[in-house]
């Protein structure tokens, strides 16, 4: 049986390697039917845009991008952390925070800039979102998962990436970077909506 390729637009490996855990523990069915390819494995090395205010226009520009230019049946996340405190920054932004002290896509400077401007706040409420767009020849689906949490006042474990280390998800004592991955993606926000793109891939399957 020839497997149908699916790809996820994401050069990402943090991220490709959560999806491919969830995929697969998920059902035994999706591993004899689709293979899930990166940009990287299809070699894309394109700087996709993702200039829209929302998580789900950025992904679709994603999706889409890859859907014209490789003609592949694809899905794309866009994802970000919302801080109460902070009016719900950095959102979109969540990446690229710290871009305007110079550093682009730089995990530790995010982190930094984040705990400064929370310093005078105790509201420390948070939570971390992703919206997935799935796009192939005749179907647009849209999924989307969210996990409530707070804010911690220091960094703590080496899990994970990005804001991982300052995230507490409600009802936990540990941040999402202490959490051993296949605990984590019972509850993060790209595991809610990666399990309903999961069921979707399911109802196609059969």
């Amino acid at each position: 049986m020839n497997k149908k390729t699916i790809v996820f637009a994401t050069a990402n490996a943090h991220k490709v390697g959560e999806v491919r855990a969830l995929l697969s523990a998920a059902d035994s069915r999706l591993a004899e039917k689709y293979e899930i390819l990166s940009l990287t494995d299809i070699g894309c090395t394109d700087d996709i845009p993702e200039t829209s205010p929302t998580f789900e226009g950025n992904a679709m520009q994603k999706a889409e991008y890859v859907k014209v230019h490789y003609g592949y049946d694809c899905f794309a996340d866009d994802s970000g952390l919302e801080v109460h405190a902070l009016g719900m920054e950095p959102g979109v932004r969540s990446a690229r925070y710290a871009a305007d002290e110079g550093h682009d896509h730089d995990s530790k400077a995010n982190t930094a800039k984040l705990l400064r401007n929370m310093q005078k706040t105790t509201d420390r409420r948070a939570q971390f979102r992703t919206v997935i767009v799935f796009l192939s020849d005749s179907r647009k689906e849209v999924f989307e998962g969210i996990c409530k949490g707070e804010i911690t006042y220091e960094p703590s474990g080496s899990e994970g990436f990005g804001y991982d280390p300052v995230f507490r998800p409600q009802g936990e004592t540990r941040t999402f970077a202490e959490m051993p991955l296949a605990e984590k993606n019972l509850i993060s926000h790209r595991g809610k909506a990666v399990r309903l793109l999961v069921d979707y891939l399911i109802r196609e399957a059969e």
